[in-house]
């Protein structure tokens, strides 16, 4: 017979080794020479911590190695919030980066994202329902979504929060963040009429967003302002997709007078424009000068790099998982929900794909 053993001590020590090893929220503090409170407001994404000291501390989970999402929990009462991430947006890029952020963004504020994908053949009650049933407190509304009004108005039936991303008009009855996307395409039509282009083609984003209207409005009243005739030959329709835009690109440069700059609603579409560029012989950019939207991923991966503007993705997708769980938390804890809009800074990126017309 087998002596009789216990496995107690061994777990413990387990245990005591894995507690050991394991930082906390103390730890973090000390390595960032800040207080715990600090520490947990950087956590729970409170925004009365300045960037400086928000950077310490994130420096310092980092160099730790610390998981944000237990101690998150733990400070929120140890009540599990899930948030959804509801996509259908045809650009692997630009989802690239959404996901990045709101995962980053989730883990900090310890709650768990679900990420989802959705297409127009499936009904819009059943989506719903099926969250409902997998207990999502809120939803992220990513584009195309963000613009879909059955959706929404479905999950705001649904009792479910929801918040618009990089929408082209922020909703009265929803949290949004985005850029100001006519003012955006404004500046980037600018920028081609100052290096002296006056034939400048644009291919439109997908109809399905109010985003690819306001660049299209922005680019648009840039030639006005320079008392350039519009021509609508110029002006292709795109989808969003790299497709679209070979296509749209096809159209454009066929014209027995081809522009000398073509300025694309996202970076794939520009993509595409440089690859039929190439097809028909033309150097980019001593041919044809060619502009994107965006600064996804893709933009710094092709030759030449694209000039594009740089929409924060990544940070546009922090702050609705941040103004999302603000709201879950207030609805739990019955207090009242702020709806908030934001409007965050784009940039325009100058690479190696415009230059003066010849």
């Amino acid at each position: 017979m087998k002596p009789e053993t216990s496995s107690a001590p061994l777990t413990e020590a387990k245990s005591s080794r894995r507690q050991r090893n394991v930082p906390t929220i103390n730890d973090v503090a000390k390595y960032a020479g800040v207080s715990p409170m600090t520490v947990s407001r950087v956590i729970n994404g409170e925004q009365i911590v300045r960037a400086a000291t928000r950077a310490k501390v994130e420096a310092a989970i980092a160099a730790l190695n610390y998981s944000p999402s237990a101690a998150a929990r733990s400070l929120a009462g140890g009540e599990e919030i899930r948030i959804g991430l509801l996509y259908s947006n045809p650009s692997a890029s630009y989802l690239s980066e959404f996901l990045v952020g709101s995962l980053d963004q989730a883990s900090r504020s310890g709650v768990d994202l679900v990420v989802k994908k959705w297409d127009e053949e499936t009904d819009v009650d059943t989506v719903v329902d099926h969250l409902t049933r997998g207990r999502i407190n809120g939803i992220i509304l990513p584009p195309p979504l963000c613009d879909h009004q059955a959706m929404k108005n479905a999950l705001l039936a649904a009792n479910i929060v929801a918040v618009a991303v990089a929408t082209g008009k922020a909703p009265a009855d929803m949290s949004a963040v985005s850029i100001d996307d006519h003012a955006a395409a404004l500046a980037m039509t600018r920028h081609l009429i100052a290096l002296g282009h006056r034939r400048i083609g644009f291919i439109k984003g997908h109809p399905n967003q109010r985003a690819s209207q306001r660049r299209l409005e922005g680019y648009r009243a840039a030639l006005a302002e320079a008392g350039i005739a519009p021509d609508d030959a110029l002006v292709e329709q795109g989808y969003f997709t790299y497709h679209s835009g070979l296509e749209a690109a096809e159209q454009i440069l066929t014209l027995p007078q081809r522009p000398t700059a073509i300025f694309a609603s996202n970076d794939d579409m520009a993509a595409a424009a440089v690859a039929i560029a190439h097809r028909r012989g033309l150097d980019v950019p001593g041919d044809l000068t060619v502009c994107g939207f965006d600064d996804t991923s893709l933009a710094t991966t092709i030759w030449p790099e694209l000039t594009t503007i740089r929409q924060p993705i990544s940070a546009m997708s922090r702050a609705a998982v941040e103004l999302l769980v603000k709201q879950i938390r207030a609805r739990k804890n019955k207090s009242t929900e702020q709806l908030a809009h934001l409007l965050l800074d784009y940039e325009l990126i100058r690479r190696q794909s415009d230059a003066v017309p010849h």
